[in-house]
């Protein structure tokens, strides 16, 4: 068993425990998953980079938590949903390298319809 699986086992036997699957349909999963990434967000909106340091240091556990939450939802969708996260991002990286080859891309933040 991966890592990944471990931790989704995790997550899925404390769902299950307080049987909130009932409440975890797809549309609300991606509602939770995206409320928590701006949850995340909101460490970082209208601090300068110099002052994202500074949160950093006192805060950097909320961050973490924040983070955690996202990963919480991402990994109980891909259960869901019988995806391999693993396999996913390895597919996509390839996709990603292929549309954003290092000689077109490198020092370069356009999108790759615009390389």
């Amino acid at each position: 068993m991966t890592d990944l699986e471990k931790l989704q086992k995790q997550i899925v036997e404390f769902r299950d425990e307080r049987n909130w699957q009932q409440f975890h349909n797809p549309k609300d999963v991606a509602l939770s998953l995206v409320l928590e990434a701006a949850e995340l967000m909101e460490h970082f909106q209208w601090k300068t980079d110099q002052e994202i340091a500074a949160h950093m240091g006192s805060n950097k556990s909320d961050v973490a938590d924040e983070l955690a939450d996202v990963f919480y939802w991402v990994l109980l969708m891909a259960h869901d949903f019988d995806i391999n996260l693993a396999e996913a991002l390895n597919k996509k990286m390839k996709k990603n390298a292929a549309k954003y080859p290092v000689e077109k891309a490198k020092d370069n933040h356009r999108k790759y319809t615009q390389l």
